[in-house]
């Protein structure tokens, strides 16, 4: 029998599950994500599997992971009670932060509160310098007293920042000495294995916010293994990194961190795996579920990567706008920008009179009004039930059946009758609206970085994606959309998709003229050995591990960095010239110039990559057994805006578009429903994707 890959992402409304094997065999199925316990909808997930196939816990290989158990404990606050110990004069710094504001000229703004109390943030009296040269030694008399005093408060974890650690972990030792002496069994944090980084704020948010969530996410994970082992699936569990790469399920349980933003990843990761099967290579990502909408870019088939980002602070526009709403984490991660617009967003009227969609929304819990499980107020999932594109008794295969009568009750009486609109006008508002404001999180990724959309094909998922794809893509001039088999599902495809990678970094500022080469390659080759040792230790030969290089730099003077990968062939010949040259070419790409020879050039941190490339394509051929509606075509009426109006209107499934077809259309599916509007054609590829051709 053949075995399968698992896939299991944690959405805010739903847990998504596929099983996939080598030859393309697939099974899915959708959950309603269970909020108290979101190990429990895995495992069930799975065990339905297992039921509806005859499928064995012998039959699964691995399971791959995507979570927003951690990014959920920093939106609600629900993290360790965490204790802090800094460098005298530095208590503050998780307060201060870095000065940036989200919202210009806005006197009304608050920070959000730190996730370290200032009681439980103390301080000991040491120095050392930025050459890690020890200025002023520990006393070790003074760091037991502020280790017992925070023992004494009732800490579940400790983070420990000091001043220059980075260059010099040697007291940050003798005070985690002194806690594991103290309290054998309390989770603690060092800031030089968390991030041995230059700058305090970054430095510091971090190392508390892997605190922070680190007791939350092992016991997350420990339960998650012990109900897999319950029901003898003994397959190893890998999680999604916010980088895109895989990881264990023990090295994410010690360095959360790396997993804040693991549930957004998949998609774009799959997607950038199937259009380098499909030879796209140049490809925006938009994925809509239940809360929120997220866009990415991909270019040349490589993902873009962010050094750092913030978490928690609602919109997430990556770093290119205002930024400082949220908590800064500086490790890498996929480049998102994500609105808060989903199925789920709730529709209102504003103080002006107008017409409001999102930010809040109904979750999965009430839900939308038409699931009929206690929402009160009209959502967008409620519009496209009344504007005809959601079939009200087929979501989800028709395993939730919609109560439209209430959807259209509520509707009228909150929004169409107060603002003196038709209903179906007011929905269609509602629906435009919503697409508005999703395509600012494409043009964040696109406008905002020079980068035409219009150039690039729109790769749509996520269970909304597909009703919205092809408004916003006709209002962005964009000419294709592909739509993968089981959108819904997508980023649990991604995780299938994905591969092993490790990052390490660390801070080694030197101007490259009077570079110290031999100093230089000794500290990648530690990084090296890093990768190499964790790699090994998750079960792969020497042969399969690649490893990438890469610099942040900027001209001498500079605030900020850019990341500068640096190949083999640049550390050979002269290699000052090498890596200066390399630095002007990556300025010159980004910022549009390039300073001159005069200009010496800094070396910030170096970075290094570890990767593991499977020796077998992860992407099948083809998908065999993709959930399909086998619906018997019929008419709907649908509402396209007030030119055309009503328009009776093909309902199909999937393999109905095995010939090019016309709008308007509505394909319906398990998982998902795509709306092709009349100004459309959509037809079907050999890989099983529907390609919307727009104009």
């Amino acid at each position: 029998m053949s075995k399968y890959r698992v896939g299991a992402d944690i959405g805010g409304t739903f847990t998504d599950i596929v099983f996939l094997d080598s030859d393309g065999r697939l099974h899915t199925k959708k959950i309603s994500s269970n909020v108290s316990d979101y190990a429990k909808a895995i495992i069930d997930g799975i065990e339905q599997v297992f039921s509806d196939t005859g499928l064995t816990a012998e039959d699964v290989t691995e399971i791959l992971h995507g979570t927003t158990v951690a990014s959920n404990a920093i939106l609600e606050l629900k993290g360790a009670r965490t204790g802090l110990i800094t460098t005298k004069g530095f208590r503050d710094v998780l307060e201060i932060r870095n000065l940036r504001m989200p919202r210009l000229y806005d006197l009304a703004w608050e920070k959000p509160p730190t996730l370290v109390e200032r009681y439980l943030r103390l301080v000991v009296d040491e120095r050392i310098n930025v050459r890690g040269e020890i200025r002023h030694p520990l006393d070790v008399t003074e760091a037991e007293s502020v280790v017992d005093q925070l023992l004494d408060e009732g800490v579940e974890a400790i983070a420990i920042c000091l001043l220059n650690s980075f260059a010099n972990p040697r007291h940050e030792h003798q005070i985690r000495d002194i806690v594991k002496s103290r309290a054998p069994n309390m989770l603690c944090c060092i800031s030089h294995d968390v991030l041995p980084e230059i700058k305090e704020y970054e430095r510091t948010s971090t190392t508390v916010i892997n605190t922070y969530v680190l007791p939350i996410v092992a016991r997350y994970l420990s339960s998650l293994r012990q109900g897999l082992d319950d029901k003898s699936i003994s397959a190893p569990l890998w999680l999604m990194q916010s980088n895109g790469g895989l990881t264990t399920s023990r090295d994410a349980s010690e360095r959360p961190m790396n997993i804040i933003e693991s549930g957004p990843a998949g998609g774009v990761i799959g997607a950038q795996a199937l259009g380098k099967h499909l030879g796209l290579s140049d490809i925006i990502t938009f994925d809509m579920g239940g809360t929120t909408a997220k866009a990415s870019l991909i270019e040349n088939n490589e993902v873009t990567r962010s050094q750092e980002y913030q978490v928690g602070g609602g919109i997430m526009m990556g770093s290119r706008l205002l930024t400082g709403a949220g908590y800064m984490l500086k490790v890498p991660a996929i480049d998102l920008a994500e609105v808060g617009a989903g199925g789920g967003s709730i529709v209102s009227i504003d103080a002006g009179g107008s017409l409001q969609v999102g930010p809040e929304s109904a979750g999965a819990e009430p839900g939308p009004l038409c699931y009929d499980i206690g929402g009160t107020q009209p959502t967008v999932t409620d519009a496209n039930v009344i504007l005809g594109y959601i079939n009200p008794d087929y979501l989800v295969g028709g395993a939730v059946k919609l109560n439209p009568d209430k959807a259209k009750s509520v509707f009228n009486d909150s929004i169409a009758g107060p603002m003196n609109l038709s209903l179906e006008h007011a929905a269609y508002g509602a629906y435009q609206i919503a697409a508005s404001n999703m395509m600012r999180a494409i043009k964040a990724v696109s406008t905002e970085r020079g980068r035409d959309p219009r150039n690039y094909t729109l790769f749509a998922f996520g269970g909304n994606g597909p009703v919205f794809a092809s408004a916003m893509a006709d209002a962005l001039q964009m000419k294709s959309i592909v739509v993968p088999p089981s959108p819904g599902l997508f980023s649990s495809f991604g995780l299938l998709y994905a591969d092993v990678e490790h990052h390490y970094s660390r801070t080694f500022r030197q101007l490259v003229r009077s570079l110290d080469v031999t100093q230089l390659k000794s500290y990648w080759d530690e990084l090296t050995q890093q990768a190499v040792d964790q790699l090994e230790s998750d079960g792969f030969p020497l042969e399969q591990i690649n490893i990438r290089r890469s610099a942040s730099m900027h001209y001498q003077g500079q605030t900020y960095e850019l990341r500068v990968d640096i190949p083999d062939q640049l550390l050979t010949g002269d290699i000052h010239h090498n890596l200066e040259e390399a630095f002007g070419v990556e300025h010159e790409r980004t910022y549009g110039h390039r300073a001159g020879i005069e200009e010496p050039v800094e070396i910030v941190n170096l970075y290094v990559v570890g990767y593991i490339v499977s020796t077998e394509s992860r992407v099948p051929e083809y998908l065999q057994g993709a959930p399909s509606s086998k619906l018997k075509e019929n008419t709907r009426s649908a509402y396209f805006g007030t030119t055309l109006g009503w328009i009776d209107t093909a309902i199909v499934d999937r393999s109905s578009l095995s010939d090019k077809r016309t709008g308007p259309l509505i394909v319906e599916e398990y998982d998902a429903t795509v709306v092709v509007p009349p100004n459309a054609a959509a037809t079907l590829d050999d890989y099983g994707n529907i390609r919307i051709e727009l104009g």
